[in-house]
């Protein structure tokens, strides 16, 4: 692909802005004369041979949004449904065309070599692998927010759904690469040709990589990468994998580790490095595979949120060499494919990394990174690039940062695909008889819920509190925000009270949870971070209220189980009807449906 992406250099604002400016013009030009086709490179055989039908690679990068076609996008609103197949009580709700169901030939748009090695390699688990790989090879956004991760003992699911899309990334960049050389070779044999006179020419983007996985940890990360290597039909593997085991620990990061005090899901999670900083290329050449590649001669990007939102601000120069370079993320100029996965460990992150990253793709370049800007496609001159861009969500449960990120970064002109799922709940693993007693409060819009939650719990939950002699209340909050706002509050009262949080010091742990234990504090404020990280089980509570739901559905079994030790446990839960997505998690689907519709405000559950 050395023509496609020559030289690692970058030319000068002024030579890129009067590149892409006479690009532009010409494209203008062209399009008066030319009408566009998905086949537009076939026409001139059509007398010849019959129209093949095209791969979706094809069909996908080939047709050219017009500005109306891009108006419409934005407001579209069409909805279709199907039947999630072998995930229970689930349906895939999307938009745009809808989607036929898996062709008789899943592997119909897969060149050879990759064909005939996953079929080798995948032959026992071919068919769990390929519903999810249709899917992603329909090239439309998708969130797929009720996957069972490896360390929830789904393994096997988790990594079908992997193998998905790693064979989409692998495809696409494999296709890609086929046709810039195949367009290479042409061009050395008939050095009179001009671009313009052929659409099948204009293959590339600003920069070379094409794919980025946003993945949480390195222990994932590592996972991912060892697996795109088994799934590449390449001679030689080993480039730089000396380098990626001493980074990335070459232990078998799926055994569960001996830690009885933990859940085994937590003894999974973290058993292999949970550093949160990786940032690295993977290069594909015709025999090799190879890592740490230079980042605009890659194919393939994989970091962490936190690692390429601190290379886009040049933090990575700070740290290097003690000043900040200027902005040096053109590399993301051109991603076709983001697959975030593990979404819901990043939300225990920060977020808004994984925001500000999506924001900074397909911007244009800063500098001219190709060889030949007449051959870059049109939608990349009319910077319509963010509506081809395939973003692919996964992630255990959903949130409505989830939702919301999907619903305004996400804008595939193929249109969207969303597992929606129907939940039971988890009361069943709560292990003795306990009353918890949900309380709703009205809450008219997000940007209220806060607001009205604390006012909630200061005028009605509090003054219980305040007014009861009994100690060991267990007050959980799910957000940093909520953790920093009711520790304030509990001060601004005197209150007896200690705290555990995602910043709280070891030392201060272990002294909140024994004051705790022997009533030396009436109060421990408690975070869901912190409970991530750590899994604590504390003892000693005798009344849990639950200020705002557990994103994470086990967390709350888990929480109300710790007052088995009480003689007069109780639980109270606060919630308003834009907790829906935690609610039903809980509670289950139908119950939270009543729960937030009823004309009262009061519920028991035992």
């Amino acid at each position: 692909m050395s023509s496609s992406h020559g030289s690692d250099e970058g030319a000068s604002d002024d030579g890129i802005e009067s590149s892409l400016m006479e690009a532009r013009r010409r494209h203008r030009r062209q399009n008066t004369q030319i009408e566009y086709h998905v086949l537009s490179h076939c026409e001139k055989h059509l007398e010849k041979k019959p129209r093949l039908q095209p791969s979706s690679f094809q069909r996908h990068v080939s047709h050219v949004l017009a500005n109306d076609e891009v108006t419409a996008l934005l407001k579209e609103k069409r909805k279709w449904e199907m039947p999630a197949v072998d995930i229970p009580k689930s349906k895939w709700v999307g938009t745009g065309e809808k989607i036929q169901g898996a062709p008789d030939d899943p592997f119909v748009d897969v060149k050879g070599k990759l064909r005939d090695h996953w079929q080798n390699t995948l032959s026992d688990n071919l068919d769990s692998r390929l519903r999810f790989f249709s899917l992603c090879n329909s090239y439309r956004d998708i969130m797929h927010c009720n996957k069972k991760p490896f360390y929830l003992k789904g393994s096997k699911v988790d990594s079908s759904t992997m193998d998905a899309y790693i064979m989409h990334a692998l495809n696409h960049v494999h296709r890609t690469r086929h046709v810039v050389i195949k367009n290479d070779a042409k061009l050395r044999n008939d050095a009179n040709t001009d671009i313009l006179d052929d659409n099948s020419y204009r293959d590339q983007g600003f920069t070379r990589p094409k794919v980025l996985f946003l993945l949480p940890l390195k222990s994932i990360a590592r996972r991912v990468v060892k697996r795109l290597i088994q799934l590449s039909p390449l001679t030689q593997k080993d480039t730089a994998m000396g380098l990626f085991k001493k980074e990335f620990d070459d232990s078998d990061d799926e055994e569960e580790t001996e830690n009885s005090s933990k859940p085994a899901d937590f003894n999974l999670l973290f058993a292999g490095d949970v550093e949160d900083h990786f940032l690295f290329g993977i290069k594909y050449t015709k025999k090799s595979v190879k890592l740490y590649s230079n980042f605009y001669a890659s194919d393939i990007i994989v970091a962490s949120p936190l690692a390429l939102k601190l290379k886009i601000d040049g933090g990575e120069d700070i740290k290097k060499k003690g000043h900040a370079k200027e902005n040096d993320s053109d590399f993301l100029s051109s991603i076709e494919i983001v697959v975030v996965d593990h979404a819901d460990v990043i939300s225990m992150q920060n977020w808004s990394h994984l925001h500000a990253v999506l924001e900074q793709l397909n911007q244009l370049p800063s500098k001219e990174h190709v060889a030949n800007v007449m051959r870059i496609r049109p939608w990349y001159l009319d910077q319509h690039a963010r509506y081809y861009r395939q973003t692919i969500i996964l992630s255990s449960y959903l949130t409505p940062e989830m939702n919301a990120l999907f619903s305004r970064s996400c804008l595939n002109y193929e249109g969207k695909v969303k597992l929606v799922t129907e939940f039971t709940g988890v009361f069943p693993k709560i292990q003795f008889d306990i009353r918890q007693v949900y309380e709703r409060f009205d809450a008219s819009s997000v940007g209220e819920s806060d607001d009205a939650r604390f006012d909630y719990f200061c005028t009605t939950v509090y003054p219980k509190i305040q007014a009861s002699d009994e100690g060991g209340v267990l007050l959980f909050v799910s957000s940093y925000y909520e953790y920093i706002r009711m520790s304030n509050f509990l001060k601004s009262q005197d209150a007896s009270f200690c705290r555990i949080g995602e910043a709280t010091s070891q030392p201060d742990i272990s002294r909140a949870r024994l004051w705790f234990f022997e009533g030396q504090k009436k109060i421990l404020l408690y975070s869901e971070r912190s409970h991530f990280f750590h899994r604590y089980k504390i003892r000693g509570g005798h009344h849990l209220i639950v200020y705002s739901l557990p994103g994470r559905k086990d967390f709350y079994p888990e929480l109300v189980n710790m007052l088995g030790e009480s003689e007069n446990p109780k639980c109270n839960v606060l919630f308003s009807p834009l907790d829906i997505l935690k609610l039903e998690r809980i509670v289950g689907t139908s119950s939270a449906r009543r729960l937030v519709s009823s004309d009262k405000s009061m519920f028991v559950f035992c």
